[in-house]
């Protein structure tokens, strides 16, 4: 099947894709949203060139307003800390120190260290999807993201990538859609 956005050779539903292993492809396996597991797509990519800047530039132009990053950030309040997901725009950055920050009623909140967000997540660092996170984890999703007919994210690995409605990631579990969260 062909991908509805890229430059991809093909694209498989992600639930029947060989490669497509982890925490992200056990969710997807589960998918029980309304929108349909098979709009759920698994493109194989290039682990050399997961980066956003070098990814677009081999996998299309149209990539650069359709992809998503997902970052893991740990949030302080009162020697308590939370980890969230936040999904933004790749061509924006997630705004942690205002949106995120008072989302989560933190002090402080910041980009969690990369060990830490591997090891939390299950998945790979360059790869890490807001799909198949640990169960109560709050997922904060840029509104500009679920607006998407199709958007770009990671895999849990950084060979290969999904593609999915953007209002796929608001039915999440611990989803929150917030307007602004990418500036």
């Amino acid at each position: 099947m062909r991908a509805p956005i890229g430059d991809f050779t093909s694209a498989d539903p992600a639930a029947d894709a060989a490669h497509f292993t982890g925490p992200a492809a056990e969710a997807v396996r589960a998918w029980k949203g309304a929108v349909p597991a098979e709009q759920l797509l698994y493109v194989d990519t290039d682990p050399e060139k997961a980066d956003t800047a070098v990814f677009v530039e081999t996998y299309g132009a149209d990539l650069h307003e359709t992809s998503a990053n997902c970052v893991v950030v740990a949030a302080k309040r009162g020697g308590e800390r939370t980890l969230a997901a936040c999904v933004v725009l790749s061509r924006t950055r997630v705004d942690v120190n205002g949106a995120v920050r008072r989302q989560l009623e933190a002090r402080k909140a910041s980009f969690a260290p990369m060990d830490t967000a591997v090891e939390e997540t299950g998945m790979e660092y360059g790869g890490i999807t807001p799909i198949g996170l640990p169960a109560g984890w709050p997922v904060l999703i840029d509104a500009a993201v679920t607006e998407l007919p199709w958007t770009l994210i990671g895999s849990g690995r950084r060979r290969g990538k999904l593609i999915v409605p953007g209002k796929a990631l608001a039915e999440l579990p611990g989803a929150l859609v917030l307007a602004g969260l990418g500036i």
